[in-house]
């Protein structure tokens, strides 16, 4: 049986499928320790605790690096909608994958903190 995270993304679009591809790619990349899992209905990566989550939506990709990681690179994330520990990547824009990265290396280092 295939991981229940593969089962997820594979229930989007094509393009959108490839969307998410790409960010649990650069995740995976950037928290090698994290274990990968659904929680709260998405994808979720947990070290220490919940580290980022990511879901598809029907004009976006959803980020959850939590309200620390949203705060932290407030200015970086100007130019797409935000809430309390969410950013919204339109699907009309290519992935801002670097920034990804670095949000994924704040949140390793937040969770590194943790007893």
């Amino acid at each position: 049986m295939n991981h229940p995270v593969d089962q997820y993304i594979s229930g989007f679009p094509e393009e959108v499928q490839k969307r998410l591809q790409q960010i649990r790619a650069v995740i995976k990349k950037t928290a090698p320790e994290a274990t990968e899992c659904m929680a709260y209905g998405i994808p979720t990566f947990k070290q220490k605790g919940n580290l980022v989550h990511f879901g598809g939506f029907k004009k976006h990709i959803g980020f959850f690096p939590t309200a620390k990681g949203i705060e932290a690179f407030s200015e970086s994330l100007k130019d797409y909608v935000t809430s309390r520990g969410t950013v919204q990547f339109p699907h009309s824009q290519p992935l801002p994958l670097a920034l990804v990265e670095k949000m994924v290396k704040y949140r390793v280092k937040e969770s590194l903190k943790k007893k």
